[in-house]
Parts: structure tokens; sequence; C-alpha cells
């Protein structure tokens, strides 16, 4: 477990988070599903009489408790439209943007959790109050549970002649913190590091380095650290990106790139990671940050083998010279040779 200590700060307004096609939360704006006439509209949290400026709903309940809100449906389109209500649990995809289950699956969490009515009907360029009630099961966990809220239109898509139907929903998250001790534990997992040769000599490679951020505790955990590595330093995320969450018992995959890396045969670095939590009451907590080592191999391949050919040039250049001297030897004894043996019979010749 790691040890942390809290620090007092103003929590951070929760982004907006909507559902949208499919079920994924995006924006908490205008949703559009193509009909007869279409039909645009919003979901937001709200207070008995309308919208109160959350984009998020958070909650910290004993087990065995219930909490009351509301959530506020305008209707943007030109007529009256009936939208299905429900909640499901919520999740993180792989692009790191919350998300909640499709209608088709069956929620286990904190989706099953919430009461609030099958549909609500809503006038023309209206707004509807809806209360919704939170219950924590008295054997619930302490920790975040995550859910997801959406108003939802059933369209219908026409293709090879067959008619599909297409669910829009818009919504937002629902957290919830059951009281307890919170045990902000994490793991870093599956690093890989790999060197990207360029096979242009006079052109330096790549280091890419990933590795899967671990929550094995119980609370929401927002996720940020350093690569350091070849004598440079990336942030993960960037610095123009917020942190990542990441919930109880998920994982999410980091990449980090560096540029621009001659290779010198190996690197040694690290990876450090630094989450921090943030309770529903606004307190941050700083988990203490850890470190992973890594190793990477960088062998200079397309450099060696500009050696390599250098270096055949150069031996086949010495052995070609070697080779020309030795005949030019072999040539000069012959000369040599044929010279001694004319002298030779020149002075048998005057004898005679």
């Amino acid at each position: 477990m790691n040890r942390f200590r809290l620090r007092r700060a103003l929590a951070a307004v929760a982004a907006a988070l909507a559902v949208g096609v499919g079920g994924v939360l995006a924006a908490a704006g205008p949703a559009a599903a193509e009909e007869a006439a279409p039909v645009s509209w919003s979901v937001t949290p709200s207070d008995a009489s309308g919208p109160d400026g959350r984009f998020s709903v958070e909650h910290e309940i004993d087990p065995g408790a219930s909490v009351d809100d509301f959530l506020a449906v305008r209707n943007l389109g030109a007529e009256e439209v009936t939208f299905a209500l429900s909640a499901a649990d919520g999740f993180y995809n792989d692009n790191g943007r919350f998300d909640m289950l499709p209608s088709g699956e069956q929620s286990v969490g904190a989706g099953t959790w919430i009461s609030l009515p099958e549909s609500v009907t809503v006038a023309p360029a209206g707004t509807v109050v809806v209360p919704f009630t939170v219950t924590v099961p008295d054997n619930a966990e302490p920790g975040d549970h995550a859910a997801g809220i959406a108003a939802s239109v059933m369209s219908t898509s026409s293709g090879d002649g067959a008619a599909v139907g297409v669910e829009s929903r818009v919504g937002f998250r629902v957290m919830t913190q059951v009281t307890g001790e919170l045990e902000p534990v994490f793991s870093v997992q599956h690093v890989v590091a790999d060197y990207r040769t360029s096979w242009n000599p006079l052109h330096p490679g790549d280091i890419a380095v990933s590795f899967d951020v671990v929550n094995e505790g119980n609370v929401r955990l927002s996720v940020g650290g350093t690569v350091d590595i070849a004598g440079r330093q990336v942030a993960f995320p960037a610095d123009a990106e917020r942190q990542q969450d990441i919930l109880p018992g998920e994982h999410h995959t980091f990449t980090a790139d560096l540029d621009g890396v001659w290779p010198l045969f190996g690197f040694a670095g690290e990876i450090v990671v630094s989450p921090t939590v943030t309770t529903v009451g606004g307190d941050t907590a700083e988990v203490a940050p850890a470190s992973t080592s890594i190793f990477v191999w960088a062998v200079p391949w397309s450099q060696l083998l500009v050696l390599i050919g250098l270096a055949l040039i150069i031996v086949a250049l010495v052995w070609r010279r070697g080779r020309s001297k030795r005949r030019f030897d072999m040539l000069l004894a012959q000369a040599r040779e044929a010279g001694r043996q004319d002298s030779a019979a020149g002075g048998l010749e005057a004898t005679s």
C-alpha cells in the first residue's frame, strides 16, 4: 500500500461528460438523433428548480444510506419528445474517456444503486427536472464506484433494405464514494521499451516506451508522471493534457516517445508514476510516487553497417595494393633473371 499525505486544495471542477451514440460519454451539450424531425437535447445535474452548474454528480455516502438528487432534461427541438432514462455502471475506455455500459449489458455495480423514472416527456424548448436516488448497499466496499445516467431516444437507420434501430444517449457521470478507509494502491506492469533505428546513418533513431498503470486500490487515481531515459525527460500525459483518471480495478496504457536519440548500444532509465486522489469533499491526496527501472538496447546497426562497409573497402584496397606489389616484384625478378641470362649468353659467344 502506498502511504500518502493529505493537503487541502480546491477540487477542480469535473469535466463535462455526456453519453453519445453507442454510450460514449462526450460533451454534455446538445445531441441529435436522425428521425422524421431532428431531436436534440441536453442532460445535466440539477437541483429541484433546474440545472445548477454541475457537470457530474459526486456523493460521499455511508453503506446502507441513500442520497436524493436531481437531473434536468432539456428538449432543444421543435416537437415534444419522450426520452428513456437509464443508469449503468461506468468505466474509462481505452481512449481515457468516461463511458457507461450500453443498454444491452447488465450492470452489477454502482449502476444498480441508482433509482429513477423509466422515461420523461419534455415539451418543445422545455426543461423537466427529474429526481433520482443513489442507495448504497449495506455490504458495499469503501472507495469510489462509478456509474452514468443517460437520456436516450431511438431512431431508425436503413441500409441495404434493412431498418436498424440506433440508440442515441446523452448523460453525465455519477461517482459515489462509499465511506471508509481509502486505499490508493497501484502498480506498473507490462513495461516495453524499444529503440527504433533509423536506417539512415546520418539520422538518429527514436525510443518508444509503453506501460500499464493498474489501480489496485479502492479509490480513483489521477495519474501522471515522467519517463527519464537517454538524458531526456518526457511527461505523461503531455504537459498540455490533464492527468488520466483510473478507477479501482482498471488500468490505463501510457506511452512516451523520445525523438532524435543517437544509438549508444543501450540506455538505462526509469518511469516515475505520481498519482493524486481527490475526495468528494474537495481534499486532494498525494500518493507516494513509485519508480520502475527500464533498459533499452540501442545498437547502431546502420552506423555499424557503414563502418563494416568502409572496413571491407579498406581491406580490399590493401589486398589489391599488396597483390599489385607482389606482381610488380615478380615481374621485376623475372626481368632481372632474364637480364642475367642474356649477360651469360653474351659472355659465352665472346669466348668462342
